[in-house]
């Protein structure tokens, strides 16, 4: 259920230095207006941080589930602050911009970006805008595992035939043999292929 969700959203600061700073009093109440909206759609929104450089920590120490990045001319670095954050511990993280100019749109996401809306904050559309971004970041995780999967096993594929090849040498073996005494040790020891493969060569190389 995505209104379970640990929500933060990372935003600037409401109060307003400048009274007649229209622009900041219009950014203010935009960010007031998310926020509200998702209380009333009974979001878990946790906190609301600044994108500064104590956000990684924060972050680390609040486990959210997803990321509301609420920017406008600062857009750039108020996400260059979130990406880095969340780089060790990938997380959804969708964009709400009141900003029109969208040359950044591409940065965005490419740097991890689940879902970028430009004027999107009527109430209403805050829930599918969310279950889109979470299943699309479900979808990139798996495409990411299986993409270290394939190429872990690509690995262990080289370093297999690498390890066959020091025993046909070293012990005269066929390269069935080879292989059927590697495998054989990896049942024995409970171990991987490709883990008893790397050991050996590691061995190989300590003993010259």
């Amino acid at each position: 259920m995505t209104d379970a969700l640990r929500i933060v959203v990372v935003a600037p600061d409401l109060a307003i230095a400048d009274p007649d700073d229209e622009h900041a009093a219009t950014q203010a109440e935009r960010s007031r207006a998310l926020r509200i909206g998702l209380l009333e759609n009974n979001f878990n929104l946790i906190a609301t941080l600044p994108a500064d450089v104590f956000l990684g920590e924060r972050l680390a120490q609040l486990q959210p589930d997803l990321i509301i990045v609420d920017a406008e001319s600062e857009a750039r670095d108020a996400l260059e602050h979130v990406v880095m954050a969340t780089r060790d511990a990938r997380r959804p993280i969708v964009m709400f911009t009141n900003d029109e100019d969208t040359t950044h749109v591409k940065d965005a996401v490419a740097a991890g970006v689940s879902a970028y809306i430009v004027a999107g904050l009527a109430p209403q559309r805050i829930r599918p805008i969310l279950d889109v971004a979470m299943a699309r970041f479900a979808h990139e995780q798996a495409l990411r595992t299986e993409l270290a999967d394939a190429r872990t096993e690509l690995q262990d594929r080289k370093t297999i035939d690498r390890a066959k090849g020091v025993l046909m040498q070293r012990q005269g073996l066929t390269e069935q043999a080879a292989y059927e005494k590697l495998r054989k040790t990896a049942m024995d020891k409970g171990l991987k292929l490709g883990e008893v493969a790397r050991r050996m060569l590691d061995m190989v190389d300590l003993l010259g």
